[in-house]
């Protein structure tokens, strides 16, 4: 039984390194223990890991096994000892039956890296078993007229020992007829024969009963009897004598039943009776072989199938007796011719399940094939399919082992199906497949992989705390823990940012909540990094970023910044009575701190003192005469003015204008009666004082003072027409930069004043004024407000 290579380029070949199975051979020669059979279970053999030079801790972590043809447990080994004992008792008789010597070959398996050594253990005979006669009685029919030295054939016995265990000598029971002598035939087998000492007469004794003994060479031996009787018969000159004493016959163990084997004849010179010849076995074992002969024709015919590898020869012999009770034997030598009838075995000796991903060469499986065929009929290919990363080495006698091709990827492929072809080389050819599954075991090689680089969220302000604002994904390609991601928060590049405040992630699911109410007017925008790490080992994670964009929501009203309205003297606009439709009378200034449409403004005018007189511009909140001004129209007049957002639900804000109708600008401008009077409230001393100074002086002295800061005062207060009070402080605090919309810096003060013309008129604002003047008495800030700069040209 041999094994080959397949060479057919369609499959994947299996290639012998000549040079390593040759170091292999020269280190590897078989150690032989011996043991006499039937020793009891348990025995101690021999101690392998000392006899292989291994040491005793390496049989437990290499997985050392012992490995038997057909997988069968005979011996088993103490890996923590190294020990080799009997697993049963073992009969030589049953293992091998007649082959001596008796010879069982097994391997030591290890892996980590597989190994092999070659073991075999010889059984030695022990004389267990004693002759038997397969018949209990023999009868010769011999003829008076025999003279003595005939020899008469007897029938043997068997014995299942070997060597000089088995018979050696056969012999009779004392009598003054015959004597036994004991021949050595092919095969190394006894046969007694019966010798006529002394001539037989019927008359005198017509029958005789003798014990024949068969006796083996054991110590001590054992024997086996069978009964001989002797019937002397009248007188038949001639025994029956076969054409050849030796017939030699080959037959294919696929013969069909009843078929032919081979065709003995004998001839017998007698007459009548006496030359009638009948064949039939000799020993008369019909049982112990699959044949049948026809007792006239001699034809030896088929009646069981025959299998080569159970029995590959059969002595027969056979005897030809005449009517008369004489008889002559020939001897039968059948071959049996192999044919090709048993598919190749294959034993799977270790087989890993899974194999790690990313891996050099690995060992998945270790395996033996076998055929009982011969010849042709027993060489072997063996090989696998060509669409896998594997390969088929083979490592000792016909063991094979399967190996990773290259590192495997999981990722890529997760799962093989691999079958391996044992292909015999007779004729048909017998094949045997085996099919295994091999599972690739992952590693912890991929990152979590984000689903986008980065991710752009939008939250509007004033949001509810621990709102959902968002989600990051990422997957990881690997699998079990080595696939499970958790994400985490990244410190983010801005030190000031309290990123730790405003976001928070869910670990698991890489949900994303505000945790609290973001303004847009403070923050408008920010960023941070998230990352994503797997539970390998060691981990690997990943990061992408994510950008929070604050939504404005119309949160902030309009804030005016002129006219302002906060508490001082109010700024009252002089239109003289001249001025024609369109005059510029004053300009609403306000500003909102959201953004978008929610800062786009419009003014409104809501109510007037006399309706129609006066409008208002929507878009940049421009007061102007709807109309030019009538002697019927009162001097005075209020306009409320509202300024709205284009938010959802809109916001807005009023600011009350007073405007004073004047034939020029040579009248003195006077306070509103509700400004003095709270003016008046304000500062009462003052008051007294002016009074009484008033009342002291001489008329005629504030006539002629009256008259000079009349005219000195005249081209001061034309100058100075349309001033109005500048507000101390600051404007309020919250009104801070947000990038571009307009809002104003809390650190600055502003001027905002009026110059008119008659069609060209220029209004001045947002001048700062650097210096915060310390407030003054209501006195001076009355004075101050009463100062207009006359820029129409009047005197």
């Amino acid at each position: 039984m041999e094994t080959a290579l397949a060479k057919t380029p369609w499959k994947r070949q299996v290639i012998f390194l000549a040079i390593l199975l040759l170091l292999w051979e020269a280190g590897s020669e078989a150690i032989r223990y011996s043991m006499p059979e039937e020793t009891e279970s348990g025995s101690f053999v021999a101690n392998l890991a000392k006899d292989l030079g291994l040491r005793v801790g390496e049989l437990a972590t290499r997985g050392a096994r012992i490995h038997y043809k057909g997988n069968k447990q005979l011996l088993q080994l103490d890996i923590k000892t190294g020990n080799l004992l009997l697993y049963k008792k073992l009969d030589r008789e049953v293992l091998c039956g007649a082959t001596d010597p008796c010879i069982l070959h097994f391997q030591l398996l290890l892996e980590n890296p597989v190994q092999f050594f070659e073991a075999d253990l010889q059984l030695t005979d022990i004389n267990d078993h004693s002759p038997e006669f397969l018949e209990r009685e023999m009868l010769l029919k011999i003829p008076e007229i025999v003279q003595p030295g005939t020899v008469f054939p007897l029938k043997i016995a068997q014995d299942f020992d070997i060597g000089s265990n088995t018979i050696q000598n056969y012999t009779i029971s004392p009598n003054s007829h015959f004597h036994v002598v004991t021949h050595n035939r092919g095969g190394g087998r006894k046969h007694p024969e019966l010798v006529l000492d002394k001539a037989l007469d019927r008359e005198e004794q017509p029958e005789l009963s003798l014990t024949l003994t068969a006796l083996d060479g054991g110590a001590p031996p054992r024997s086996g009897t069978t009964a001989v009787r002797i019937e002397v018969v009248d007188i038949n000159d001639n025994a029956p004598e076969f054409l050849q004493s030796l017939y030699e016959v080959q037959v294919p163990e696929n013969s069909p039943l009843n078929s032919l084997v081979v065709a003995v004849s004998a001839r017998d010179l007698d007459a009548g009776t006496n030359g009638n010849v009948a064949y039939a076995f000799f020993q008369g074992d019909e049982v112990t072989h699959p044949f049948v002969i026809d007792e006239i024709t001699g034809e030896i015919r088929l009646k069981r199938a025959l299998d080569f590898e159970a029995t590959q020869y059969y002595n027969v012999e056979i005897a030809a007796t005449d009517g008369g009770g004489l008889s002559g034997t020939c001897t039968v030598a059948i071959e049996v011719v192999d044919v090709n009838d048993n598919a190749p075995e294959l034993t799977m000796s270790t087989l890993t399940s899974s194999t790690p991903e990313n891996s050099p060469e690995t060992v998945v499986a270790v395996f033996s094939v076998s055929d009982p065929d011969s010849g042709d009929n027993g060489r072997m290919v063996c090989f696998i399919q060509n669409d896998v990363p594997f390969l088929l080495k083979p490592t000792f006698k016909n063991f094979y082992t399967l190996v990773t091709e290259r590192p495997l990827d999981r990722e890529s492929r997760a799962e093989y199906n691999i079958t391996i072809t044992v292909t015999d080389m007779g004729s048909p050819r017998l094949k045997t497949e085996h099919s295994i599954t091999v599972l690739v075991s992952d590693v912890n090689d991929n990152a979590p992989a984000f689903t986008q680089t980065s991710y752009t969220l939008r939250v509007r302000e004033n949001n509810s705390p621990a709102l959902h604002i968002g989600s990051v994904s990422a997957t990881d390609a690997d699998a079990g823990a080595n696939a499970q991601v958790t994400y985490s928060l990244l410190p983010p590049h801005d030190p000031h940012l309290p990123l730790a405040s405003l976001v928070s992630i869910n670990a698991d699911n890489g949900h994303l909540f505000a945790l609290r109410s973001l303004d847009y007017e403070a923050l408008q925008a920010f960023e941070f990094g998230v990352g994503a790490t797997d539970r390998g080992s060691p981990a690997r994670s990943s990061q992408a970023l994510v950008r929070v964009l604050v939504l404005d929501d119309n949160d902030n009203s309009p804030f005016v910044l002129y006219p302002l309205q906060n508490g001082s003297a109010p700024c009252t606009e002089l239109v003289p009575r001249a001025a024609e439709a369109g005059y510029l009378v004053s300009k609403v200034v306000a500003v909102d701190g959201d953004s978008g449409q929610n800062a786009w403004l419009s003014y409104q005018l809501l109510k007037a003192t006399e309706p129609g007189l006066f409008g208002v511009w929507a878009h940049n909140g421009e007061v102007r005469t709807a109309r030019p001004p009538s002697e019927r129209d009162a001097p005075k007049h209020r306009l409320l003015v509202l300024v709205k957002d284009n938010g959802e639900p809109p916001r807005s804000a009023s600011v009350t204008l007073h405007v004073l109708l004047v034939d020029g600008f040579s009248q003195p401008y006077l306070p509103l009666p509700e400004a003095a009077a709270e003016q008046a409230q304000a500062d009462p001393l003052t008051v007294y004082l002016v009074i009484a100074l008033a009342a002291v002086s001489s008329l005629f002295l504030f006539s002629v003072l009256a008259f000079i800061a009349v005219r000195l005062c005249g081209r001061s207060r034309a100058a100075s027409l349309g001033r109005c009070s500048v507000p101390e402080g600051h404007f309020p605090g919250h009104l801070v930069d947000v990038g571009g919309t307009g809002t104003l810096s809390q650190s600055y003060q502003y001027e905002v004043c009026l110059t008119g013309g008659s069609r060209s008129n220029e209004f001045k604002f947002l001048k700062p004024i650097l210096p915060n003047l310390p407030p003054q008495s209501a006195g001076q800030e009355i004075e101050e407000n009463a100062t207009f700069r006359n820029s129409f040209g009047f005197d």
